[in-house]
């Protein structure tokens, strides 16, 4: 991993997500509502930042197969990464980061088939979402 993103990852929680993907940038915006700490900062999966993350970690930099959620330092992916967001959040929200301690081997092919599925389902952006200066301001640099 590079310097800059070991800093990045050090510094601060925030969540990477597909900008393109209808059920990704829903997961965003349901974040941004619900965070009233700002505690997360955010960049897309589409941005200089994202696609040096999606890289740096071996993961695929074209088709994104999980959102990274990153806490206290700690990289989550796929249904961990919901539990670590959900855990962040204040109210009954923690109580969702249960799924963290199904067994793998029901948790991975459970996300994988969402994952997989995900544009038929729930459709997808022919462009990343443009946020107002105020939701921009919740983004890391290099994250848009």
């Amino acid at each position: 991993m590079t310097n800059h993103t070991t800093n990045l990852i050090e510094g601060q929680d925030f969540i990477v997500f597909d900008g393109e993907c209808v059920l990704c940038s829903g997961f965003f915006r349901f974040m941004v509502a619900r965070d009233k700490a700002q505690r997360f900062k955010f960049a897309t999966a589409q941005s200089p930042l994202g696609q040096r993350l999606y890289s740096d970690l071996g993961l695929p930099t074209h088709d994104f197969e999980t959102n990274l959620v990153v806490t206290d330092g700690v990289i989550h992916q796929r249904l961990d990464a919901f539990a670590a967001a959900m855990r962040r959040l204040p109210g009954i929200w923690p109580a969702l980061s249960v799924c963290k301690w199904l067994p793998r081997f029901i948790k991975d092919p459970l996300y994988q088939a969402i994952a997989r599925n995900r544009f038929a389902i729930f459709g997808r952006s022919e462009t990343c979402m443009v946020p107002d200066a105020a939701l921009r301001s919740r983004f890391l640099p290099e994250g848009f």
